[in-house]
């Protein structure tokens, strides 16, 4: 594996981590959402709403399919990790990573985004408050591994 290879996919995390911020800060005066806050959003609002839903995915998604596997190669950890679980354990243990238990907690919110939102308001908002603390504990867990990873690339 290349370090190019390495600063490209870190490049393409960037842009996600980038624009998952940018709806963030966009809609920072909303939080925490409810039923009724939901209601009365504009369509440009909604609008960020579906990118910061994208983007949280995206991110979540580049990271666990492309950055993790090449920063156990960049590290050289030695064995097969065939089972995603068992990358994030080693990931955990060597320091890339705060928490295997973390990451799934991330991933789980992902997957909440990838089905449809529930029709019911009092439940979006609920997903949304979560996802919106979650969002921060994805982009700092980039960073951190931005940095971990950027001693062997």
């Amino acid at each position: 594996m290349s370090a190019a290879v390495y600063f490209e996919i870190v490049r393409l995390c960037q842009r996600h981590a980038d624009r998952l911020q940018w709806s963030m800060k966009a809609m920072e005066t909303h939080l925490p959402f409810t039923s009724e806050s939901l209601n009365h959003l504009t369509d440009i609002e909604v609008a960020i709403l579906d990118q910061f839903s994208t983007r949280f995915a995206r991110l979540q998604d580049m990271m666990g399919m492309k950055l993790f596997p090449v920063v156990l190669e960049l590290t050289k950890e030695p064995g097969e990790l065939d089972v995603f679980v068992d990358k994030l354990n080693r990931l955990e243990k060597i320091g890339a990573i705060p928490s295997t238990d973390r990451w799934l907690v991330l991933r789980e919110m992902r997957n909440i985004f990838s089905h449809e939102y529930p029709d019911d308001p009092e439940i979006q908002a609920a997903i949304l408050n979560k996802a919106f603390k979650l969002a921060d504990e994805l982009i700092e867990t980039f960073n951190a591994l931005k940095v971990f990873s950027g001693r062997y690339a």
